[in-house]
C-alpha cells in the first residue's frame, strides 16, 4: 500500500488528509479505501462528506462582512409543507439574485424544534441589510447580523473559521424533506483542492504533518484504517488565545488539547484528540 497526502484550502483553515491506496491505483484520482461494519455505518460516511463539503463552502465563501439571517413566516402566510416553503425560498432567492447578480448566497429551509413551524436561515455576501429586509413580505426576520470575526470553541478563538455555524444550518435538513439539503447561487465558489502526493514520510497524531507557514495545528482525526486528518488554522488567529487555555505551543500538546467538533458556534460537545 501507498500513502498519499493531500490539502484543501477553505478560508482560513487547512485541512491535511492522509490516507492509503493501492500499489496499481492513481495517486490523482484514488480515494480513501473505506471499511464499514453495515450499510448504517455507510450512509453516516456519506453524511459526514456532505458535511465537510458544505463547511468548506461556507468558509471559503462568507466572512464578518457577510450577513446572517433569520426569516419567518406571520400567521397569514404561515406554510404547512416543505413544498409551499421550498416555492416561497425560490421565488424570494431569485429576486434577491436579480438585483445583486454577483452576490452570494446560501440559504435553507428549517422547522421550529418546538413548534414545528417553517422557517428559513440565510448567509448573504453583497446584499445590503436593508434590501433583505425589504423584499421579505411574509412575516418576520428575527435576526439579521453580521458573521462573527471571532469564534471560539472550548474557550480557544479560532478567528474566522464557520465550521460550528456551517454544521448548525446543515442539520436543518430533515428526511421527509428530500432532494437538497440548501440552495446557494452559483456565485459561490469552491475551495482549492491541491492534487494529492505521494509521500513516503510515516505521521501519527503525536507526529502530524508539519504545518504550512503561517498555519498552526488544531484538531486531528485517526481512524483504526489508517485514514489521518489534520486541521490548522492561520497562526494571526493564534495572538487571541486567552491566557486560561494554558495550550503549549507544541504539536504534542495542541493535540492533546484541541477539540474534534461537530458542533454550532457554542452547541454541542466537542471529542478531544487522543
Amino acid at each position: 500500500m501507498r500513502r498519499v497526502k493531500k490539502r484543501t484550502f477553505s478560508g482560513c483553515v487547512l485541512e491535511q488528509e492522509i490516507y492509503s491506496i493501492s500499489e496499481r491505483g492513481s495517486v490523482k484520482t484514488a480515494l480513501p479505501r473505506l471499511r464499514f461494519k453495515d450499510e448504517e455505518e455507510r450512509q453516516a460516511h456519506k453524511d459526514g462528506i456532505a458535511r465537510r463539503r458544505h463547511a468548506r463552502l461556507i468558509n471559503d465563501n462568507y466572512s464578518p462582512e457577510s450577513l446572517y439571517s433569520t426569516l419567518t413566516f406571520d400567521v397569514e402566510n404561515e406554510v404547512h409543507t416543505y413544498k409551499e416553503a421550498k416555492l416561497i425560498r425560490d421565488r424570494y432567492y431569485r429576486r434577491l439574485i436579480y438585483k445583486y447578480p454577483d452576490a452570494k448566497i446560501n440559504i435553507y429551509i428549517g422547522r421550529g424544534a418546538a413548534t414545528d413551524r417553517y422557517h428559513l436561515h440565510m448567509l448573504t455576501d453583497g446584499i445590503p441589510e436593508e434590501y433583505i429586509m425589504k423584499q421579505w413580505k411574509f412575516g418576520e426576520i428575527c435576526r439579521i447580523e453580521h458573521l462573527r470575526e471571532h469564534n471560539k470553541y472550548d474557550g480557544v478563538d479560532y478567528g474566522q473559521d464557520y465550521t460550528g455555524l456551517a454544521n448548525y444550518l446543515f442539520d436543518h435538513w430533515r428526511p421527509e424533506f428530500g432532494g437538497h439539503r440548501y440552495k446557494a447561487s452559483r456565485t459561490v465558489k469552491q475551495p482549492q483542492c491541491e492534487a494529492p502526493r505521494e509521500i513516503k514520510r510515516e505521521y501519527s497524531e503525536a507526529k502530524p504533518p508539519k504545518a504550512p507557514e503561517g498555519y498552526k495545528l488544531v484538531e486531528c482525526k485517526v481512524t483504526r484504517y489508517g485514514y489521518m486528518w489534520f486541521k490548522y488554522i492561520k497562526e494571526e488567529f493564534f495572538d487571541r488565545i486567552p491566557q486560561s487555555s494554558k495550550i503549549l505551543p507544541t504539536a504534542k500538546n495542541l493535540l492533546k488539547t484541541a477539540p474534534f467538533r461537530q458542533g454550532g458556534l457554542g452547541r454541542g460537545r466537542s471529542k478531544p484528540c487522543k
